[in-house]
């Protein structure tokens, strides 16, 4: 059982982060409102391939909640119903959530990929939900924590509803990506609990405050690149995706805290690992950190010196997230055992 219950955690981890990789693809190509509404997207569960679906046409049957734009803005249907020869208004009711109303075929098929990954991932926590039942009796916190997940996920959906609701508002984006790092290291948490196997690595009080220091300044970093990717944005608004020498041409003081900051994050990754070394306290997945952090710092580096080549942007976003998961995992490692796990 506990061999089946690690393997559906594992896969529940794997589809939380093609989630995180979906949505940085969905942030590059800057296909956040490909879907202007939710969960539907434009009121089809498959979204056209074609603008010609979206306009309002005679002689033509449209089903209710199906959307079309109308005099430069969305309309919904009122009923199910077949047009006449001129539109009606009766039969339309004005999208009240925003007022953005655009179709872009990339950007919509982008952005419904993103909630196709993260609907897969929701029924993967939900599957290992329901497997945990069977820890009930000998450890409760794993079914517990399992179905915290599921409700975690819930939130995430509506969190990402509001994203499109608000048309990409920062505060919300950055906490959409705050809420998916906390569900990863929940399922890290439930991974390593469901674990029988002998602690191999030694405890040591000092590591331990080294790697929660060490996690909480990767933490506060993709925070505060999460921010900067908002400035990015406008920037694109203002001079377009041609002109990427003009992107960081005058940036925002959060530019150079998140360029300083992470010689923190390397300089304290670097002291764990020669600490870990010198002691010989085990801790092989220090040697993931460090080859994460040389590839987070080379893609930060080449977006700013190359001007920004494709797929660096979400590369940098995604390593950040792995490298979010590997910390946490090594502090879980770290912790001072209190028992010896249960043999199931």
């Amino acid at each position: 059982m506990q061999k089946q219950f690690r393997k559906i955690t594992i896969v529940a981890i794997i589809l939380v982060y093609l989630v995180i990789i979906a949505g940085a693809v969905v942030r590059m190509t800057g296909s956040g409102m490909g879907c202007p509404d939710w969960p539907k997207c434009f009121g089809y569960l498959i979204p056209p391939t074609d603008e010609s679906v979206l306009q309002w046409q005679e002689n033509r049957a449209f089903e209710k909640g199906q959307v079309i734009i109308y005099d430069q803005s969305l309309k919904v249907a009122k009923t199910t119903f077949n047009t006449s020869k001129e539109y009606n208004t009766n039969n339309w009711e004005n999208y009240t959530k925003h007022d953005y109303a655009t179709f872009n075929v990339w950007h919509t098929w982008i952005e419904y990929i993103n909630r196709l990954f993260g609907a897969l991932a929701g029924l993967g926590t939900l599957a290992l939900a329901i497997y945990s039942f069977k820890y009930w009796k000998t450890k409760k916190s794993i079914t517990i924590l399992s179905w915290l997940v599921v409700f975690g996920m819930g939130f995430q959906a509506w969190l990402g509803a509001t994203v499109v609701y608000s048309v990409l508002e920062p505060a919300k984006i950055t906490t959409h990506m705050v809420m998916a790092l906390v569900i990863v290291a929940i399922l890290l948490y439930i991974l390593n609990s469901s674990s029988t196997k002998n602690r191999t690595n030694i405890y040591n009080k000092k590591l331990f405050i080294l790697l929660s220091t060490a996690i909480a300044l990767t933490f506060i970093q993709i925070v505060i690149g999460t921010q900067l990717r908002q400035f990015i944005d406008h920037q694109i608004d203002i001079f377009g995706e041609n002109l990427k020498t003009k992107w960081l041409a005058n940036p925002e003081l959060n530019f150079y805290v998140h360029r300083s900051f992470s010689i923190l994050v390397v300089a304290i990754n670097l002291y764990i690992a020669f600490y870990i070394s010198k002691f010989n306290l085990g801790f092989k997945k220090i040697k993931w950190v460090l080859i994460l952090i040389t590839i987070e710092v080379i893609s930060g580096m080449t977006m700013y010196y190359v001007d920004f080549p494709f797929g660096s942007q979400p590369l940098h976003l995604v390593i950040a997230s792995l490298l979010f998961g590997v910390q946490f995992y090594l502090v879980l490692e770290a912790l001072k055992p209190s028992k010896s796990p249960k043999t199931l």
